[in-house]
């Protein structure tokens, strides 16, 4: 009887030191877990967004300790009102949308995104107008009033010498609408993104007239924003997220093949296409997340030009830069 108990103390000990073992483990698992991210697109097709894609799939949010969700939005302002009602940590979205901040929106931009509006172009039709010139009294679509697409065109105008009513501005909401009305030639122009802009030249259904890249130098299209709950709660996640995006940004600039394969299933393009948009954009990123003077001075501009805010706004109360890379 005492053999068979001394026989067991192995045994028991060799089970204790396992599950002892187990614990360590499971409490070391637990303490290095990821912090969950949640982080909005405005559009989920965009190039724009693309960068994230990438960052989540070659690990670089990974890397500080993040668990990165994608979560896709149809447009600005739906972004915006997941963010007001906590339903995402951090959006990619637009320089424009920082006015929502003046109405009372729990964010701040805590990182530009990208500069000129590269992503944008007026398209016409083959036949249609030659110059930027020949739009005077023309109709050119655009997705909604008092959005940076109606902006951008009666901008455009505005550097013509024409008003800001030279070009008459026509609301139409999603882009198959306006493209088919475009052959119809209901209208003259339509604003659109480059990649769609592409397809259609691809296509032989349009022509590119118009980069805005080209007309508007100074401005932020794309900012990554943040609630003031995850800037007051966070600020070593946010901190990470924005190191972990512009490591992708240099990656995406050395890697063009790696990025175009990802951005061509994200944005539902073939590969040329996609490889022709990212020679297009990739120049708006910026590397470093800094906020520029004369960009922002133009953004509180336009706010005032498309009747968003009634007074142009200062900007260093739009944004910070705590938590870029020192």
């Amino acid at each position: 009887m005492l053999r068979r108990f001394v026989d067991r103390i192995p045994f028991r000990l060799t089970a204790a030191a396992l599950m002892l073992a187990g614990g360590v483990m499971a409490f070391a698992s637990s303490s290095f877990a990821a912090e969950k991210l949640r982080v909005g697109k405005a559009v989920p097709e965009a190039f724009s967004f693309v960068p994230l894609d990438v960052g989540i799939e070659q690990g670089f949010f990974k890397k500080y300790g993040l668990d990165v969700e994608s979560i896709s939005f149809a447009g600005d302002a739906k972004l915006q009102q997941a963010m007001a009602g906590d339903g995402i940590d951090i959006a990619l979205g637009s320089g424009p949308g920082m006015a929502f901040i003046m109405k009372g929106s729990p964010v701040k931009g805590i990182a530009a995104m990208a500069g000129p509006p590269l992503l944008l172009t007026l398209v016409v039709l083959p036949d249609g107008p030659k110059t930027v010139a020949d739009l005077k009294g023309k109709r050119v679509s655009v997705s909604t009033a008092g959005s940076l697409t109606a902006w951008l065109v009666s901008e455009t105008s505005n550097q013509q010498g024409w008003g800001h009513d030279g070009i008459i501005v026509t609301p139409m909401g999603a882009t198959p609408p306006q493209i088919a009305a475009l052959a119809r030639k209901d209208i003259d122009g339509v604003v659109t993104d480059i990649a769609t802009a592409l397809t259609l030249e691809k296509e032989g259904r349009a022509r590119i007239l118009v980069r805005f890249g080209q007309l508007v130098k100074d401005f932020h299209i794309h900012v990554i924003f943040a609630t003031d709950k995850a800037i007051a709660s966070r600020p070593d996640d946010l901190g990470k997220f924005v190191k972990g995006w512009l490591e992708t940004i240099a990656f995406m600039r050395k890697n063009k093949a790696a990025t175009v394969k990802i951005a061509a299933d994200v944005m539902h393009k073939d590969e040329e296409i996609a490889s022709r948009t990212y020679d297009e954009l990739m120049p708006m990123f910026s590397d470093d997340g800094k906020f520029n003077s004369k960009a922002m001075a133009v953004l509180a501009k336009s706010y005032v030009d498309l009747k968003i805010l009634t007074e142009e706004p200062d900007p260093k109360k739009l944004y910070t830069e705590q938590f870029l890379p020192k």
